[in-house]
């Protein structure tokens, strides 16, 4: 008999109560220490009290009236975002798979609006992910994601990572927009070196094209920037960004220019939950810290300490770890034991790590976590890696 919840997830035998900073309580009274941080949600970790607070104020007072009316704390939002960004105008979803689904629409619209109606293709990579809705998985084209949910949305062309002339030789009449993630996280956390962002910044501008950038996972001070293409001194014409804008809650945007949003006009899109009081007075908290410059220099020393330490581990169990890849707290072991087993010993340890792709462990803990967490954590992963080996 199916069970009353779509069994669509392979769920580690774990149910957690309560959360902490970087850490959560199980239903039996262990503590783990979270390191994946709900898949790069909760930013300022467990509960943290300015957020807990910015959500019961708004919630005594207002939590849904629809985007049939002005919201106050929408425009409070999108103010901020657009304040310390390179956009222009945002919109607001529930997620990042809401948010690519607008940027594929935003990328079309602009060419049809522009008498350029037959530019609807969009480049994309290998490992990458871009949400599961339709639009979504038709991007990243893998099998894993497309098997058995065709026939797939036409218009995309899928390129190898990295691939800088497989791009300039895949543009046609017919291409519209690149999309990128500056570091793929479900890819095994592979970061779009600088020079290569700039170079596919440069080919849009020479060939009229968007560059559509997805920083739904790598976005909102993970990597140490407010977001990860400031490092590369690049701006996108639209931006797709969620997890962390919530801190826990659902929450995503579409960040634009207002040249390439110039087609996006009354009844184009819209949304019944996008961007309510309730999402937005959280997002806005989640902002007055993550845009602070003193809180994203703390997440650079701390990951600069992670990462030293990270290096030590690895090069203490070359039979368990091969490599540190990553930016920021966006951070990946790439394994050598499968990654599967580093995960679920992570487990027996009260440590929560996230598999990816390329045999990787995502390391992807609250931008809060403090020194101690730090060293917490590699003793942790030291006991696992010591585990597996005496396995």
């Amino acid at each position: 008999m199916i069970p009353s919840v779509l069994p669509t997830y392979n769920r580690a035998p774990l149910e957690f109560v309560k959360g902490e900073g970087a850490w959560l309580i199980a239903a039996d009274g262990r503590r783990f220490l979270d390191l994946g941080s709900g898949i790069a949600v909760n930013a300022l970790g467990h509960a943290h009290p300015a957020l807990v607070d910015a959500l019961t104020a708004q919630a005594q007072n207002l939590w849904h009236v629809s985007n049939l009316y002005h919201i106050p704390q929408q425009q409070a939002l999108a103010d901020k975002l657009v304040e310390h960004t390179f956009a222009d105008t945002v919109f607001f979803t529930n997620s990042g798979t809401e948010a690519c689904e607008l940027a594929v629409k935003m990328a079309r619209k602009y060419f049809y609006d522009k008498d350029q109606p037959e530019r609807v293709e969009i480049i994309t990579f290998d490992g990458s992910f871009h949400g599961r809705s339709s639009a979504g998985i038709a991007a990243a084209g893998s099998e894993k994601m497309t098997k058995g949910f065709g026939p797939l949305l036409p218009g995309f062309v899928h390129l190898a990572f990295g691939d800088l002339d497989g791009v300039t030789n895949a543009i046609s009449e017919t291409t519209a927009a690149i999309m990128i993630e500056p570091v793929q996280g479900e890819g095994g956390i592979r970061v779009v070196p600088d020079a290569e962002l700039k170079a596919l910044r440069q080919i849009c501008d020479e060939n009229g094209l968007l560059l559509i950038l997805d920083e739904v996972q790598c976005g909102v001070g993970r990597t140490g920037k407010l977001f990860a293409h400031e490092w590369a001194g690049v701006a996108p014409d639209i931006m797709m960004v969620a997890k962390g804008i919530g801190g826990g809650f659902p929450l995503g945007a579409v960040l634009a220019t207002e040249e390439a949003a110039s087609g996006m006009t009354a009844g184009t899109h819209g949304s019944t939950y996008g961007g309510n009081p309730l999402g937005c007075a959280v997002g806005c908290a989640v902002m007055d810290h993550v845009a602070d410059p003193d809180f994203l220099a703390e997440v650079n020393r701390k990951a600069g300490l992670l990462r030293q330490k990270l290096e030590g581990l690895s090069a203490d169990h070359p039979e368990i770890f091969e490599e540190v890849r990553g930016s920021g707290l966006m951070l990946g072991l790439k394994c050598k034991a499968a990654n599967i087993d580093v995960v679920n010993a992570g487990y027996d340890n009260a440590l929560i790590t996230v598999p990816a792709a390329d045999n990787v462990i995502r390391l992807l803990p609250p931008l809060t976590l403090t020194d101690e967490d730090i060293a917490e954590a590699v003793n942790r992963l030291d006991k696992t890696a010591a585990q597996i080996e005496s396995a």
